[in-house]
């Protein structure tokens, strides 16, 4: 899946001739114009899930509504073509819009985590901004006797996650308000831009000996306490707690 995306727009067209299909088949089988699009739409934005960056999910998502408005195949009230938009707004709360796109950690990202972070039987694991669940069930590899927790913002994604991850609490919330002077370990897949947020976070609420693992990306304003390296080649930063400033800040 991952090569796949990475041939764009390759992915973006699959998705359209998949809503594209959808929708006509729903038509043959009797269906009602309203109902065969608003699968297709919902189709497209479930799948606009798998984009690395916003314009990218965007494409995937309206470039069926949009084609089918320019095609002008099927008539439907004014208000059937907000649906698309409120499918996106409920998926993609514009709070969370600073935050990472939302991209899977490998189930084997973080299986070198225990040699490293060793954590007690029932230590406290947060993953911030869980997503589908990927990073809960990486985390789950890492450390099956820790008590694993998900907050996420988007309700449909919080839902999907609590499915996928039934051994885990998965709660719906803001990853910035939450606290996390509880956790043992909390797991982030962010941003660069997002990251000085996170670095502030952990500083002001973790409890010492607790730890900050992101994947991928650096807290710049820290010495890490080790550097891990991914299967598939990507960093793992461990930072522990009372955290170590970089020299000259």
């Amino acid at each position: 899946m991952m090569t796949l995306m990475r041939l764009w727009p390759l992915p973006a067209v699959l998705v359209w001739l998949a809503a594209w299909g959808l929708f006509g088949g729903l038509l043959r089988l009797g269906a009602g114009p309203l109902l065969a699009t608003g699968s297709a739409c919902a189709l497209g934005v479930a799948a606009s899930l798998l984009g690395a960056t916003w314009w990218r999910r965007l494409m995937m998502a309206l470039g069926f509504p949009l084609l089918l408005a320019v095609s002008g195949s099927v008539t439907l009230p004014a208000w059937a073509w907000l649906l698309p938009l409120v499918l996106l707004l409920l998926i993609y709360p514009p709070n969370t819009w600073r935050d990472a796109p939302l991209f899977p950690t490998p189930i084997h990202a973080l299986k070198d985590l225990p040699a490293q972070a060793p954590l007690g039987q029932d230590a406290l694991i947060l993953d911030a901004g869980c997503g589908l669940g990927d990073g809960l069930k990486a985390l789950r590899g890492a450390y099956p006797a820790a008590r694993l927790h998900g907050l996420e913002w988007s309700w449909p994604l919080r839902g999907l996650c609590a499915l996928r991850c039934p051994w885990a609490r998965v709660r719906q919330g803001d990853i910035w308000r939450a606290d996390w002077s509880p956790y043992d370990l909390v797991y982030l897949f962010q941003r660069p831009e997002s990251m000085p947020r996170a670095v502030a976070k952990a500083a002001a609420e973790l409890q010492p000996g607790a730890w900050l693992v992101s994947l991928e990306f650096e807290a710049t304003q820290w010495q890490p306490q080790v550097r891990l390296q991914a299967p598939d080649g990507r960093p793992v930063w461990l930072y522990r707690a009372p955290f170590k400033t970089t020299a000259g800040l």
